[in-house]
Formats: structure tokens, C-alpha cells, sequence
């Protein structure tokens, strides 16, 4: 019996050695679809018809998360890097160019994006801002 048990067991734990992988790094707190809730003057309900928002949920590549906005008319890609005590760096975009009756949201989101210099989370809503006193403010998308 001891002679059948032990290959056997030698063989069940190969094989679960040999298919596990490295699970890559997650931050849920941060890797998430955000809303665009305050910025700028901009009313809620302006926010909301434009469907402002970024989006993190790639993966992580050490503090960086490849991301993603949206404020009602081009799609816009930049690269978040999120450091300690609440510093964020985010890369100049690039954008789509459609020409869209109404741009004034997407050109004060892109004058001010990538001038955010801090971040906070706190519950589902996630606060950039810059060491001018201008701020955004987003709530998690899968938060009710």
C-alpha cells in the first residue's frame, strides 16, 4: 500500500506545482472603472450625460497601470504611475481627433489630467489633484 500511495501522491503534487502560475500583482482599491463625479464646474448631471470616466483595470506593471478616459467624444490613453504617500505621475495621452459639437469638458479634462500630482482613495471614490488646489473626483463604477 505504501509502495501505490507514495508515487501517487508524488505525481498529484507535480502536478499541482506545475499548474499553478504567478498571480499578477492587483490593486482593487485602484484598478477599477471610475466615473468622473467633480471637476472644474462642471455640473453632476453634465458628467453624467457625457459618461466621464478612466478606467484602470489593466493589469499592473510594478506602480503603473496602463489606463483609459472617456469624457462623451474621443478615447483617450495614458499611463498612471502610482507611487507612495498618495504621488501619482500621468503621461501625456494620446487621443482619438474627432471633432464633437460640444468639447469643452474633453479639453478641460485634458488641459488638467496629466498636471494631477496626488491621489487619494477613500471608500469608493478616488480624488486627483495638483499642488495648484485644482481637483477631480470619481466614484467606483461598481459602487450603488
Amino acid at each position: 500500500m505504501k509502495k501505490i500511495l507514495l508515487p501517487l501522491f508524488s505525481v498529484l503534487f507535480l502536478g499541482l506545482a506545475l499548474n499553478c502560475s504567478a498571480v499578477p500583482d492587483k490593486n482593487p482599491a485602484l484598478q477599477r472603472q471610475w466615473m468622473l463625479v467633480s471637476f472644474d464646474g462642471f455640473t453632476k448631471d453634465q458628467l453624467i450625460a457625457n459618461k466621464a470616466e478612466i478606467n484602470l483595470t489593466s493589469a499592473m506593471d510594478g506602480s503603473k497601470i496602463q489606463g483609459s478616459a472617456y469624457m462623451g467624444c474621443n478615447r483617450m490613453s495614458f499611463i498612471s504611475e502610482f507611487k507612495k504617500e498618495g504621488h501619482i505621475k500621468i503621461s501625456k495621452g494620446v487621443s482619438t481627433m474627432k471633432a464633437c459639437q460640444n468639447m469643452d469638458l474633453e479639453n478641460a479634462f485634458q488641459r488638467k489630467f496629466d498636471t494631477m500630482t496626488k491621489y487619494s482613495v477613500e471608500g469608493h471614490f478616488l480624488t486627483l489633484s495638483d499642488d495648484q488646489g485644482h481637483s477631480m473626483k470619481f466614484v467606483a463604477a461598481d459602487w450603488d
